[in-house]
């Protein structure tokens, strides 16, 4: 008897061991809804199942101040899209494929889904793959397109790459496209940083956007529509310096500041539109890509995303990165490629 309840601890052990690793920089916890990631600096979860994509809402904690998120997660990914309308053949769409327009929501600009579904409410669950090194834990997931306008293929692959570097109180993170269709505008939406949830602007004092400079709570008191006010559009709007969208995060019960939380598009000239708009929340949505796509090719941005103590501190951070549209990450190490 004592021999089985040995064998029955041993093999529950290693199942732990399994599910729980202790790494230089922290642990990693997976389960069959998340994997939740601590270091040093910051604490994170990455959804299996549900509301997938990204680092989920209220998860992302930085241990130097306390604070959190106040979205609905980060770099959170939807459909791949071009110009243009779906008006002509939208009886034939799925529904979740139909893209209105000429609305509060979406803007005057004509838009149409080349492939779906909206990965983040519509995949439903993800496998991703943990990778960790001496000095960093690294994310991987993918997922291929299910549904497709007419006359468009579906099987096109969005990869992302998400990783965790020892002592930062950030993490780096690429979106990837490896398309199965042609377009002559194909361009990804996804949430970058993320949304905003407020009352009034209680938890946050003010919004950044490198393209803009500092705005204030009050600018968000109402709704309004995403070309509006706060858009960048490429071709139309001077390419900034640097591409930066960021809100500093304010405790709702003692008004009290708390750091930036900063995303951070590495190469300027891939966005090719940007919203910061108000529709209940703070919507920050942004697509890349948007220029010529043969089927076979693929397409890709690179980001930092995370907390600052100062505009300066945003600059600086970003100008060490600069340039970069892609990540990679095996057990050898991580690196931003151009």
């Amino acid at each position: 008897m004592k021999l089985v309840v040995r064998a029955v601890t041993l093999v529950l052990c290693y199942i732990l061991f399994l599910n729980t690793r202790a790494v230089a920089q922290g642990t990693v916890e997976s389960n069959d809804e998340e994997i939740k990631i601590v270091t040093r600096t910051l604490e994170a979860s990455i959804r299996k199942k549900g509301y997938v994509t990204g680092v989920s809402a209220q998860s992302f904690l930085d241990r130097k101040t306390g604070f959190r998120d106040a979205g609905f997660g980060l770099d959170i990914v939807d459909w791949i899209m071009e110009p243009g309308s779906d008006e002509a053949y939208r009886d034939q769409l799925d529904k979740e494929l139909i893209y209105q327009f000429g609305n509060p929501y979406h803007g005057k600009t004509p838009k149409r889904s080349i492939e779906g579904p909206q990965i983040c409410t519509q995949a439903r669950r993800l496998d991703p793959q943990v990778t960790t090194g001496p000095d960093f834990i690294a994310i991987q997931m993918k997922y291929q397109y299910k549904t497709a306008a007419p006359g468009k293929k579906t099987g096109s692959t969005w990869r992302q790459t998400i990783v965790f570097p020892e002592g930062k109180r950030y993490f780096l993170s690429c979106d990837r496209i490896e398309a199965v269709n042609s377009s002559d505008a194909m361009f990804l939406r996804l949430d970058m940083p993320g949304h905003i949830k407020h009352k009034n602007g209680d938890r946050f004092s003010k919004v950044y956007l490198s393209y803009a400079g500092e705005i204030e709570p009050k600018e968000f008191e109402k709704d309004f529509a995403p070309d509006e006010k706060f858009n960048y559009t490429r071709g139309r709007d001077p390419l900034p310096k640097r591409f930066i969208r960021a809100y500093r995060l304010r405790d709702p019960e003692t008004g009290k500041d708390g750091p930036w939380l900063a995303g951070m598009t590495l190469a300027p000239d891939v966005v090719s539109e940007a919203w910061c708009h108000q529709r209940g929340y703070i919507c920050m949505i942004e697509e890349f890509g948007g220029r010529p796509v043969k089927a076979g090719e693929s397409f890709q941005a690179a980001f930092i995303v995370g907390y600052f103590d100062s505009i300066e501190e945003l600059h600086a951070v970003y100008d060490a990165h600069a340039g970069h549209t892609g990540l990679e990450a095996n057990a050898m190490g991580w690196k931003l490629v151009k």
